[in-house]
């Protein structure tokens, strides 16, 4: 996995979440624990390797949006609190709705569209800061590592949906992985731009 550490650093060591956006990691979250879900044997068979990686996942993901929470100003607390509770609510009731409507095969059906769309959220997130880095034409406070991480995850579960044949899996997966890639090229894109204006700019100004 791809560490997802300095930002926080950056976060504790300054203390104030400055530009960051809490969004990605609420829907990483989110999507986690609906396809921890769709994973567990009350809904699927066989695919045990997703049920520990979003297990894990949705432990890291809760730890990031609490130290967020943690040093973020007041409003952006609130905010942030209010759609973690919201987070845990949709997912209890989907695990509610799935259990209590539906026997096993249409239950992998509908928590499968489900993750799916999950996925998809997850993987656009990202993006949701695009404008603030067009704006800014600054990287700065793009999740470079979560962006990175997401990419290679998707890349990996797409060829293990496709080994395994499973539509659930292979299909948000394959979207995750071109979402990704355009992520990282914008941040490239940016980075060197970004450079090139630094190299631009005079070693010394003299006022006369």
């Amino acid at each position: 996995s791809v560490d997802l550490r300095p930002t926080f650093r950056r976060i504790v060591r300054n203390g104030s979440t400055e530009q960051f956006s809490a969004t990605p990691y609420i829907y990483s979250l989110l999507n986690c624990l609906v396809c921890m879900w769709y994973a567990l044997p009350f809904v699927s068979y066989g695919v045990v390797l997703v049920a520990t990686v979003n297990t894990i996942g949705a432990a890291f993901q809760l730890a990031y949006t609490a130290v967020f929470i943690a040093y973020a100003d007041a409003k952006k607390r609130l905010k942030v609190s209010v759609l973690l509770a919201g987070v845990f609510c949709v997912f209890g009731l989907i695990v509610y709705v799935s259990m209590a409507l539906f026997d096993h095969k249409p239950r992998r059906t509908f928590v499968g569209y489900l993750s799916v769309a999950s996925l998809i959220f997850m993987f656009a997130s990202p993006l949701s800061i695009i404008n603030l880095v067009i704006r800014t034409k600054s990287v700065e406070y793009m999740p470079f590592y979560l962006s990175l991480s997401m990419s290679l995850m998707s890349m990996s579960f797409f060829a293990y949906g496709a080994l395994l044949d499973d539509f659930f899996i292979y299909v948000p997966n394959g979207i995750g992985t071109v979402l990704g890639v355009m992520q990282l090229l914008l941040y490239a894109y940016y980075s060197r731009k970004g450079s090139r204006d630094e190299a631009r700019r005079p070693l010394l100004v003299t006022h006369t």
